[in-house]
């Protein structure tokens, strides 16, 4: 089962408002070298054939190093609800998302909800106590 990431300017990135256009994800595309649009994916399945998906907004990051299956192959795609998605995303991957939403004032988000931050890894946040109880401490009931 694939978990995707979403780079995304909602407060969810599943919520039904506006996100980015396919304009705004190729504008963005254009002006970094590393991505290029090709509209296509392609790999070779266990058989030996070739699967193909061809989705326009669905670019490749060619200076992708391939982590740890050494593939060398990240896909990132923009899709209609408006968010630009990975499946299965490495820290290497994580970590340019994150770069990616950063220009385009957005942020990464997983499929629970969970943010991601510049070194790849998910954000931690931390309840503060003043917002646990409220109640004065001899108080039980």
């Amino acid at each position: 089962m694939a978990y995707d990431l979403h780079i995304t300017r909602k407060e969810n990135w599943f919520a039904p408002t506006p996100g980015f256009t396919l304009q705004d994800w190729l504008g963005y595309v254009d002006s970094d070298p590393e991505l290029k649009h090709d509209g296509f994916a392609e790999a070779t399945v266990a058989d030996g054939k070739v699967l193909r998906i061809e989705q326009h907004g669905l670019c490749v990051w060619a200076a992708y190093s391939g982590g740890k299956t050494g593939n060398g192959v990240c896909w990132l795609s923009w899709n209609q609800s408006g968010s630009i998605d990975a499946k299965n995303p490495d820290q290497e991957i994580r970590q340019k998302m994150w770069s990616i939403a950063q220009r385009l004032g957005a942020k990464v988000q997983g499929d629970d909800g969970e943010l991601y931050g510049p070194d790849g890894n998910q954000i931690v946040e931390i309840a503060s106590t003043a917002t646990i109880s409220k109640r004065a401490w001899w108080r039980f009931w």
